[in-house]
């Protein structure tokens, strides 16, 4: 699985700048508070889940994002959805719990995760996720994290969860 100094490479070698704030190690939202003071940008959640189908999902959203897992499923066209064990978000994205990290889709190179990401966070100039450690946030433009979703051929299912809708969702194949 990718290193943190390997997804750093790869931020090098695709343009996209980036700014990395070591801390204690953070493994839930609202850990870590006067860290995230001092880092401008959006702070994020992230959720591995698994529908019922045994389709799995990465949900990135704002930290202060109320997501409703009961009702999420109607939203994306999921089965209903459950909180992924930890051996198989090892397996499917290379990080252990606490880490969970949109950046962890370099680890997913055949996609078998489904990318959702919360509207504030499309529409925020910066961005902070873990750099696959829960002992650093990493802060990347807007513009490079799209250019890093590309790079991976990614393109995410967009979802306002305050209205409980979709965006944007990515071409069919």
């Amino acid at each position: 699985m990718t290193s943190r100094a390997d997804l750093f490479a790869f931020f090098d070698a695709h343009g996209i700048d980036h700014r990395t704030t070591e801390h204690p190690a953070v493994f839930r939202v609202g850990e870590g508070e006067e860290v995230k003071a001092k880092i401008p940008g959006a702070h994020t959640k992230n959720l591995f889940l698994k529908d019922a189908k045994g389709r799995l999902w990465l949900i990135s959203a704002a930290d202060r994002t109320r997501i409703d897992l009961k009702r999420l499923h109607t939203v994306i066209g999921s089965a209903r959805l459950s909180f992924g064990k930890e051996e198989l978000l090892i397996e499917a994205l290379g990080v252990r719990g606490g880490s969970v990290t949109a950046f962890a889709l370099i680890n997913d190179p055949q996609q078998k995760v489904t990318f959702v990401l919360d509207r504030t966070l499309a529409e925020a100039e910066l961005v902070n996720f873990h750099p696959l450690e829960n002992t650093a946030t990493t802060t990347v433009s807007q513009a490079g994290f799209r250019s890093f979703l590309a790079a991976l051929g990614r393109e995410p299912l967009v979802v306002d969860f305050e209205a409980m809708r979709v965006i944007e969702a990515p071409p069919l194949r």
